[in-house]
């Protein structure tokens, strides 16, 4: 690619925007042309995220209105519907939305939005004008359960998950600062989780009769980043058979593993993986996924849409390490 795609940021002062622009100003094929922040206009990025100095001399901006190629949008839950509407960005600018303004088919000002899976949408994604990137538990759940579900062998599902403080947002709250976070573990939104929708509608368009749903309970963690699921179902499918159909659906996808070995989180946090190992225990298959919510829940999946979407390798500027130690 001779030219280098020109990209920009708005809400870049949060966790997400930082991880946008940590990916994107290393990226071989983009140029970084703006990263907006209301909050932030006229202070360097590397003054708010701080491990960028030396690597990022770019000024936040209050305004939108330059010229780009795509326009990644880290908002808040509801801030992106109501920014798209004004914001008058023309319609040759690819749009990818980090939030869930999108996820269950809404359109902005005749904008169709792709729902942002690649192990599943790929090749709607290619094509895509725009892109609703999938949530973070959304993202790690649905990675344990599509082979099953693609071999319309999906049962009713129980699911627990932690996650750590970074999924709560940047902005202060009672259950996100250290003094509640350390050697602390809670239970939130039992059953009513915001990603189950986006979850249960995407298992039922590979599963049409797939009626039994996804009952999760998410935990906070005393950890800064990562999700790790176990996901329960029964299933007449050996663990030989189990593994075997999950090979196969993800051979081709470049950041999703699937490991005959426990997997720990570790292994993923700083990456675009997900880790997936199966176990089947008196007719129950579980399923354990693990990825960063940071990076495969938010900025490192939609810098991946991105690379589909502009013809690229699909891996370009995201073949990161794990610092397990």
């Amino acid at each position: 690619m001779k030219n280098k795609i020109k990209a920009g940021i708005v809400g870049g002062a949060g966790y997400t925007g930082g991880e946008m622009v940590r990916l994107l100003v290393n990226h071989p094929h983009v140029e970084i042309a703006f990263v907006q922040s209301r909050s932030q206009s006229g202070k360097m990025v590397s003054d708010i995220h701080r491990d960028l100095l030396g690597d990022c001399d770019l000024v936040f901006t209050g305004s939108h209105r330059h010229p780009v190629d795509v326009v990644f949008l880290c908002l808040g839950h509801g801030e992106s519907k109501f920014f798209l509407e004004g914001a008058g960005i023309p319609s040759s600018t690819k749009v990818i939305d980090l939030s869930q303004d999108f996820r269950l088919g809404e359109k902005s000002n005749g904008r169709d939005f792709v729902y942002g899976l690649p192990e599943l949408n790929k090749e709607a994604i290619k094509q895509a004008g725009n892109i609703a990137n999938p949530g973070c538990f959304a993202t790690t759940i649905m990675l344990g359960l599509l082979p099953l579900a693609g071999e319309g062998a999906l049962g009713e599902v129980h699911a627990t998950g932690i996650t750590g403080s970074t999924g709560a947002g940047q902005q202060l709250q009672e259950t996100s600062h250290f003094s509640w976070r350390a050697n602390n573990i809670s239970a939130y939104k039992t059953l009513t989780h915001q990603h189950l929708k986006e979850i249960n509608q995407t298992l039922k368009g590979l599963q049409p009769g797939f009626n039994g749903g996804v009952h999760f309970v998410p935990w906070r963690g005393a950890f800064s980043r990562g999700i790790y699921v176990s996901a329960i179902t029964k299933s007449s499918m050996s663990l030989g058979e189990a593994y075997g159909l999950y090979g196969a659906f993800y051979k081709a996808a470049p950041f999703t593993h699937v490991s005959e070995s426990m997997i720990d989180l570790k292994q993923v946090v700083n990456t675009n993986k997900c880790l997936v190992h199966i176990e089947k225990v008196k007719g129950n298959l579980v399923v354990h996924t693990a990825t960063d919510n940071l990076l495969k829940g938010a900025s490192g999946q939609a810098v991946q849409n991105m690379n589909l979407m502009f013809g690229l390798d699909e891996a370009e500027g995201l073949r990161l390490k794990a610092n397990i130690h």
